[in-house]
């Protein structure tokens, strides 16, 4: 999902030149990334007024506004930097639209998955039950890949938020842990336990479907 970060540090060093070119670049190498990352978080319920349109064109002008300063002081990988940009915005576009009373502004709301991500949902199904689903309980790949997502939205926020990261951006467990300001155990302890509960919600829902 991520860009490669050779390429990225490369354009870094150009603009640290003062090519101004490489700005422009550099975003629009970063864009479809962060297009599917507001896709997946923003709350449905906002997308349709063009809500992700918005929060992208947000994110960059915010980044190219702090670019400089990063540059400066380049507390993390840029592709993160620009990660959490995008995410403060996604919330700040929850807190105006205030989708739902009961939850507090500051909060994200629960995430859906991308339709073009389905290959994400199988995978880390197929890592989850590991045959423990039977084909008579799954009886399509897409009906799997449905569980994987509906089960996603019910974990609690910060169990949710790591398998987003893990299975859907594609991070690695030290960009994670760079991400949420963890140590790379802790950021790992975190990951195994939410797919032990994910695990067990899958398992259950299997369950009730036997017969």
């Amino acid at each position: 999902m991520w860009p490669e970060s050779e390429k990225t540090e490369e354009l870094l060093g150009a603009v640290r030149e003062g090519n101004a070119e490489a700005v422009n670049k550099l975003i629009d190498r970063h864009r479809d990334a962060i297009l599917r990352l507001v896709r997946m978080r923003l709350d449905r319920r906002i997308q349709p007024r063009g809500g992700v349109s918005d929060v992208v064109q947000d994110v960059f002008i915010e980044a190219n506004r702090r670019l400089q300063k990063y540059l400066q002081d380049p507390i993390m990988p840029f592709h993160l930097w620009l990660r959490q940009i995008a995410k403060d915005r996604i919330i700040d576009a929850h807190r105006r639209h205030r989708v739902s009373a009961k939850r507090s502004v500051d909060r994200e709301q629960p995430a859906h998955v991308p339709a073009d991500m389905d290959h994400s949902s199988m995978a880390i199904a197929n890592q989850l039950v590991d045959g423990e689903i039977t084909p008579m309980a799954a009886a399509t790949q897409r009906e799997l890949a449905s569980r994987v997502e509906q089960t996603i939205t019910e974990l609690p926020e910060q169990d949710r938020d790591i398998l987003l990261m893990r299975h859907y951006e594609f991070l690695s467990n030290q960009e994670v842990a760079e991400a949420l300001g963890l140590s790379q155990p802790a950021a790992s302890m975190r990951y195994l336990r939410a797919i032990r509960r994910m695990r067990e919600l899958l398992l259950a829902d299997n369950q009730e479907d036997l017969p």
